[in-house]
């Protein structure tokens, strides 16, 4: 019985390294190895494309102080960097900012450098009840450059204004504004020199009105007296047109315009020595006419009138070729 329990005992420590070698696939005494498993397939990452660089753009911020409601101030961003013009690919867009501001029109602008600028005007919406200081929004702009590098992102940043109000609330003593001085008056301009000056001036003016009007009236008496058809008029305003007197003064008067004795055969000489009595030439040629039938024949003349009548046209041109 004995001998039966020992057999089976030395048949099982026989058969355990076979059994770990089936199982294992390695010899007793070592780790086996790990039995490897599918696993669920793991997800593949998406390719992104780089993010834009951002860097600090170069602005001219608005003055801190002196705005109060409705008031406009200007931020400027200088589009250039390294030598290199940038263009913006959108521009900000026009509307409210803020609470305090509204974006009211982006332009591009050139200076005298030839530097390209994008000009933000802002407008002030609010009116504080006392001195406040608010703030500019910062803001962002996408650049692109002429060279062809990728898109660069600029970072305006944000800016302080002082903002005041219209009136400062309150009653006079809390205000202050009994204690304001009164205006300062101006000095007083003396006015004596000025009151000369005018007085001058119009006693200057009225000299020159009473002279020029005394010589027009001394020249037109002078005319009356040296001009021919004047003298002829006039001494024909106590003639009758059938007298004799009337015709023999308007000839005198042609004698004096041409400066000789005038007569039917001698009228080219006239108009010769007097060329502005050409439009009249055919009443002179009548009158001439007439007055050869009045004092060499025997025909009676009907227009008595004539002599005065082509004595006062001739005299209008004589004043108007004399002036």
């Amino acid at each position: 019985m004995k001998r039966a329990i020992c057999l089976v005992a030395l048949m099982l420590t026989l058969s355990s390294p076979a059994e770990a070698l089936a199982n294992d696939g390695a010899p007793v005494g070592t780790e086996a190895a790990p039995t490897a498993t599918a696993s669920p397939a793991e997800p593949v990452a998406k390719t992104t494309s780089a993010p834009r660089a951002i860097t600090s753009a170069t602005v001219e911020q608005p003055r801190l102080t002196g705005y109060f409601v409705g008031d406009l101030l200007t931020q400027r961003v200088l589009l250039q960097r390294d030598g290199q013009t940038l263009t913006p690919t959108t521009l900000p867009p026009i509307g409210r900012v803020s609470s305090w501001f509204e974006r009211h029109r982006v332009t591009i602008a050139t200076d005298g450098s030839l530097h390209h600028w994008l000009v933000i005007e802002y407008q002030i919406l609010n009116a504080p009840p006392k001195l406040t200081n608010v703030t500019l929004p910062a803001w962002q702009l996408t650049v692109a450059s002429n060279s062809g590098a990728p898109p660069l992102t600029l970072r305006v940043p944000s800016a302080s204004i002082n903002v005041a109000p219209l009136s400062l609330p309150g009653s006079p003593e809390q205000v202050g504004t009994r204690d304001l001085r009164p205006d300062r008056l101006p000095a007083v301009i003396p006015t004596a020199p000025i009151q000369r000056a005018i007085a001058l001036s119009a006693s200057a003016l009225a000299l020159t009105l009473i002279a020029w009007i005394g010589w027009l009236v001394w020249r037109n008496r002078r005319a009356v007296a040296t001009q021919p058809f004047a003298r002829a008029l006039r001494e024909m305003r106590a003639l009758d047109g059938h007298e004799p007197g009337a015709w023999q003064a308007l000839h005198r008067a042609f004698d004096r315009t041409a400066g000789r004795a005038i007569q039917s055969a001698t009228l080219p000489v006239l108009f010769e020595r007097a060329p502005q009595l050409a439009p009249a030439r055919t009443q002179i040629e009548t009158f001439f006419a007439q007055s050869s039938l009045l004092f060499f024949g025997s025909a009676t003349i009907s227009n008595t009138s004539l002599p005065r009548t082509l004595c006062a046209e001739l005299l209008r041109i004589e004043r108007r070729h004399e002036r």
